[in-house]
């Protein structure tokens, strides 16, 4: 089902780019706030290929897929992948440290939820939980910006902000963590209530299994018990969760890419959309596709080694 969905995902996009308003040449025309010059616009409709047959233009966007080979951006001229080559790789890393953060605070603050459900401890975490998806992550992240403003300036005297270039982790580790951690605390915390809060569920729902009792019955020790019998089963769910969230992290971090001022995937989709750019947004939503097709993919393959019940013919 891999490839009908990327070719069938693929159709819908090129289509609906030619459906929707908008004209590439017109917008660019404007920006640059030249007088609107019919012959020039149409030739500038012929340099693109926008004049093209449609199903020459299917065709090379279809071989461009293929290939991975997604063209040039019609705005600045640059071939697209140049284009995605940084922005990719950070939007990239704030994704894997984000579920990393995730999963290190959602799944233990979900199974101590679970086995001390209905006593204190059950009720802080239910509200630390319910705290972190009520509260947006692009609005939790001003709270930190205006945190560090302000800390900063009665700390050391003058305001103090993260760094606004990326930097590779490769390069510079400090000035890398010192951009990416405070988007990541910001994305991290929302998306780790959701995976305590379905912790906490697919727990208490395997605790009320029959086996559970059988092995309760036998004087299993309850460590033993959740370890062997609890853990694996529970984790189903929780998985389809922690991949869903890590292939929405690519290209769904539009407004908090913009409230911490980064160049990611996110965001040049926005100016994409802008700019009428048919080549980069295309190469965009494909890229999105493809991870989020690899993700369920591995998901789906993950299901059978975590579970003996589970077979693939």
């Amino acid at each position: 089902m891999v490839l009908p969905t990327i070719l069938g995902t693929g159709i819908i996009v090129f289509f609906l780019m030619r459906i929707i308003p908008g004209d590439m040449c017109l917008v660019r025309w404007v920006d640059y706030g030249y007088d609107l010059d019919l012959s020039l616009l149409e030739h500038c409709r012929n340099e693109l290929g926008l004049n093209d047959p449609l199903y020459q233009q299917f065709g090379r966007f279809i071989a461009g897929v293929l290939t991975f080979d997604f063209g040039v951006s019609m705005w600045t001229g640059q071939p697209i992948l140049e284009e995605l080559e940084l922005r990719f790789a950070l939007t990239l890393e704030i994704a894997i440290m984000a579920t990393i953060a995730s999963i290190f605070i959602g799944i233990p603050l979900g199974v101590c939820s679970a086995i001390k459900h209905d006593t204190w401890l059950d009720y802080f975490v239910r509200v630390i939980s319910v705290g972190g998806m009520a509260v947006p992550s692009f609005w939790l992240g001003i709270l930190i910006i205006t945190g560090l403003l302000i800390g900063s300036q009665r700390l050391f005297g003058e305001p103090w902000m993260p760094p606004i270039v990326f930097v590779s982790p490769f390069v510079d580790p400090i000035g890398n963590l010192s951009q990416v951690i405070w988007p990541v605390l910001a994305t991290g915390y929302r998306y780790s209530a959701v995976i305590t809060r379905m912790t906490r569920s697919a727990f208490l729902e395997v605790m009320r299994e029959e086996y559970i009792a059988t092995a309760q019955a036998k004087g299993l020790v309850e460590s033993i018990i959740i370890r062997r019998h609890v853990l694996g089963n529970a984790f189903l769910p929780v998985l389809t969760i922690i991949g869903m969230e890590f292939s929405f992290f690519i290209g769904g971090l539009v407004v908090t890419e913009q409230v911490f001022n980064l160049n990611g995937l996110g965001r040049l989709l926005v100016d994409s959309v802008l700019y009428a750019d048919y080549n980069m947004i295309q190469a965009l939503c494909m890229i999105i596709v493809f991870v989020f097709v690899l993700v369920n993919l591995i998901i789906d393959l993950s299901y059978a080694w975590l579970d003996p019940r589970v077979r693939y013919s």
